[in-house]
Formats: structure tokens, C-alpha cells, sequence
């Protein structure tokens, strides 16, 4: 089941990206505005959607309210508390850190600290719950009159999964304010350069199918698609994502990275244990890579990431990234991953032929016709 919602989900993708990527013909031979792509009928679209559904956010509340309880009593017996005491980690066979197993990299915990809890990185245990609690709540009361890919029907949603309370009031650590540095001019030329606009390349590599959108770095960017397994051998771990099954080769062997003309989508990437955290160097990135939440980066990016086994079920990751062509200062996150049961990961089958994108074209011209017949008006 879970298969089929991600295949529906990148049909979606997809099909949006190459709707934008067909030229419009109704707003003429210039680039149409990205408000000639929205729905200028939406809040028409919103009425009859309501007027058709028997439920509402309530109602959808309601409907899981006995499994939100059980899973919001799961979780908040394990709140994640970066103060605590480390056990030490499981060892494999031949005595490295095991990290092996299937692991969930999503989040509440935003990635930025909110301005209202400007100085505040650490929420107390009991804050901690409540805002769980919040954030489940708003996920589970999804409005079923919005334009939206029913997660929650499919067992898909965040709460559904091991995610857990987090102390941490933002993923970034570092700076200490808990905010993305500011861009450099360089930056925020590439930060403009990259939006997504109506053209096929300006859309990311995740839309098209190239790649999936875990990373590197895996910072959390939308509903239940953090799934990912570690296999380790004595000379190679490899980290392999659920989305669109991108398979990171992390040798351990101390081998060179790649040569600098040589870049690929994932990286370069080389690996060695400091006591019991792998340690994972990633340079090589390709220069035309989409970065999606780190707009503005580019392909020097420079990232050291770190995997501890912190005990039985959680692995703590934590990125360094550091570019100062795109960021004033380097920055880091850190995310608990919890641990997942088997079989953890199906079959992610994305491609960009999909055949969705007719009628998503036919009505992306319609929308764009619609904002030209509001001119005329």
C-alpha cells in the first residue's frame, strides 16, 4: 500500500514539472508570471470541495482520534533529550559501531527556530510533549475539502511513524541562533537564479525523477519520506533511501574523492569511524543540482555528516555544511533518527515519462488563460 502512495505522489511530481516545462501559448511568447501557473478560481475550487465533502477536520480528527492517542503514547515515552547520557553502541562481527538497520528521518522539530522562541534551543520535557502534541493534532485534522494526497488514509502521516517528541526547538545547532546564515552576494545570485519557474530545468532533480529528496544532507522537507536502510561490510556502508532508491557507497578504505571534474548528483563521498560516529565526508556535488531548502548552494559544497548509534532504537545524525561562496559561516543540524521494523522500504517507482501530464498541462493552460481573461476584464 505504502508503494502505491508514493508512486501516486511522484505521478503528481511529475507531471506538474512537465505541465510547467510545455509552453503556454495563451500568455504569448514571453516567460508567463508564477501567478499565470495558480488557480485564480481557488477560493471557487475551495467552496464546491467543501460543499461536496461529508467530512471535516473535525470529523477527520475524530476518525483516527483512538489512533493518535496510542501513538502519541508510544511516542512521548521516548522524548528525544540531546543532555542525556549516550549508551554505547551495538558492535557488528568485526567490531565497528553497527548502524545497520531501517531508520526515519522525519521531523516536527522545524528547521529554523521560530522568532518566538528567539534564545530558547531547548524546550523543557513537558514543552517538548505539548508541542508534539500540537503537531500531531494538526496532522491528523487534515481538511478533506483542501486539494491534498490523503496520507493519513494510508498510514503515511508523521505521527503514524516512530517519530518522537524532540527537545531541540529547530534542527540547526549551529549558529547558536538557530536561523540558516545569512547569503553571500554570490548566494543570493544563485538563490534567484534558482527558482522553480515554468521551464523543465528550472524544476528540481527530485521532480524530475533524477534523484530523491533525501539528501545528502537529509534534512526532513515534507510528509513520510525519510525512510531509509543502513547495510554495513567492513569496507563500505551504504545508506539507501526510499526515495526514488538512491543508494549512497560510503567506502571506508581511506581512497581519495573523486577527481574534481568528476560530479554526480549524491556527491563523493568517503567515510571512517571517530570512536563510535561515522564519520562521512561528501564533496564532488554536480553544478547543476537543485538543492530545494538550501537554495542558493552550489557544487562545492563541502558537508561532513556524523551517524552515532545512540542506543537501541535511534541513530543521531548530525551535518555540518559548509560553502563560503554560498553562506557567510558554516552551519549545522541534528536530527534523531528513530528505528524502524521491517520491511521498511518498497519499491519507489518514479520515472519521467508518466502519463498523468496531459491533463496537468490542459490545466495549466487553463489556469494561465484565466489570468490573462482577468486583464482583459
Amino acid at each position: 500500500m505504502r508503494s502505491q502512495v508514493f508512486v501516486s505522489l511522484n505521478v503528481i511530481l511529475l507531471t506538474m514539472v512537465m505541465a510547467l516545462w510545455v509552453p503556454l501559448r495563451v500568455v504569448g511568447q514571453t516567460p508567463p508570471p508564477a501567478s499565470a501557473l495558480v488557480n485564480q478560481r481557488s477560493d471557487e475550487t475551495l467552496e464546491a470541495a467543501r460543499a461536496a465533502s461529508p467530512q471535516t477536520a473535525e470529523s477527520t480528527y475524530a476518525y483516527f482520534e483512538d489512533d493518535v492517542e496510542m501513538a502519541l503514547a508510544r511516542a512521548i515515552d521516548r522524548v528525544w533529550d540531546p543532555t542525556r547520557p549516550r549508551e554505547r553502541s551495538p558492535r557488528t562481527p568485526w567490531g565497528d559501531p553497527d548502524l545497520a538497520g531501517y531508520w526515519m528521518s522525519v521531523s516536527y522539530t522545524p528547521l529554523q527556530r521560530p522568532d518566538e522562541l528567539a534564545g530558547k534551543p531547548l524546550y523543557t520535557p513537558e514543552e517538548a510533549i505539548e508541542s508534539f502534541r500540537r503537531a500531531v493534532a494538526r496532522d491528523a485534522a487534515v481538511d478533506p475539502a483542501t486539494v491534498h494526497y490523503d496520507w493519513t488514509e494510508f498510514g503515511m502521516d508523521n505521527w503514524q511513524s516512530p517519530i518522537r517528541p524532540n527537545r531541540r526547538t529547530a534542527l540547526i545547532i549551529d549558529p547558536p541562533d538557530g536561523k540558516i546564515p545569512a547569503l553571500t552576494p554570490e548566494g543570493q545570485e544563485r538563490y534567484q537564479a534558482q527558482a522553480r519557474r515554468h521551464t523543465l530545468v528550472s524544476r528540481s532533480q527530485t521532480e524530475r525523477c533524477i534523484m530523491g529528496g533525501e539528501g545528502p544532507p537529509r534534512i526532513p522537507f515534507t510528509q513520510q519520506i525519510g525512510e531509509s536502510q543502513i547495510v554495513q561490510t567492513p569496507n563500505h556502508v551504504l545508506l539507501i533511501a526510499q526515495s526514488n532508491s538512491d543508494v549512497r557507497i560510503i567506502p571506508l578504505d581511506g581512497r581519495s574523492p573523486f577527481p574534481d571534474d568528476i560530479r554526480n548528483w549524491l556527491g563523493s563521498s568517503r567515510g571512517h569511524w571517530e570512536g563510535d560516529t561515522l564519520v562521512v565526508e561528501t564533496s564532488n556535488f554536480h553544478e547543476n543540482r537543485k538543492w530545494g531548502r538550501l537554495r542558493g548552494a552550489e557544487g562545492n559544497l563541502h558537508l561532513v555528516e556524523r551517524l552515532t548509534r545512540v542506543d537501541q532504537d535511534t541513530i543521531l545524525y548530525e551535518a555540518t555544511l559548509t560553502d563560503p561562496t554560498t553562506w557567510e559561516v558554516p552551519w549545522t543540524i541534528e536530527n534523531p533518527w528513530p528505528k524502524m521494523e521491517p520491511p521498511g522500504l518498497f519499491e519507489w517507482a518514479c520515472h519521467e515519462g508518466n502519463y498523468g501530464i496531459i491533463n496537468v498541462v490542459r490545466g495549466a493552460r487553463i489556469r494561465a488563460a484565466e489570468y490573462e481573461a482577468g486583464f482583459a476584464r
